[in-house]
């Protein structure tokens, strides 16, 4: 599956998502002073390899805003949340400071958690920032395209035991 975002001018970016044997299928992505949220996605689940949004979409799913929530899917909202939060406050909070968020935000939407350690948050940053510097130099109506070849359907990450 192949993730092509397009700069707008107005305050819409869009995501073209292009599946083998699928007409394209496109999302709108309102602006948000960062790079897009479905593009988080793609640096979370991508680095991570965990089965949220873009892996139920590249299984086939619609890519709609009325999907049927699932653990896995839940968590990784979750988290993307607790990301773009860093991103929009300089992305430099503790590692530590994002999982105990991250913890707070799944058990206040009764929400198991991904087993994330410093390092899952530091290998996301990584890549957020590698995004945020190529979208930075995408002029408006130009693209950033993105391969997204999780292999789906293999073991996912595990979700911690006590999470509240």
């Amino acid at each position: 599956m192949r993730l092509v975002f397009t700069k707008g001018a107005g305050k819409f970016d869009r995501m073209t998502i292009v599946r083998p044997g699928r007409p394209p299928e496109q999302v709108d992505c309102p602006k948000q002073g960062i790079i897009p949220h479905d593009m988080v996605h793609y640096a979370v689940e991508h680095t991570l390899a965990v089965r949220g949004f873009l892996a139920r979409v590249g299984e086939g799913e619609a890519a709609s805003f009325g999907m049927q929530g699932e653990p896995c899917s839940d968590a990784v909202e979750r988290l993307v949340e607790v990301f773009q939060g860093d991103q929009w406050s300089g992305g430099d909070a503790p590692a530590t400071d994002l999982i105990d968020l991250y913890r707070v935000t799944c058990h206040a939407r009764s929400c198991p958690m991904l087993d994330i350690d410093a390092a899952a948050i530091d290998a996301v940053r990584c890549a957020l920032a590698e995004l945020t510097a190529r979208w930075a130099a995408v002029p408006v109506g130009g693209h950033l395209e993105v391969g997204f070849a999780q292999a789906f359907g293999e073991p996912e990450r595990k979700m911690a035991q006590n999470f509240f």
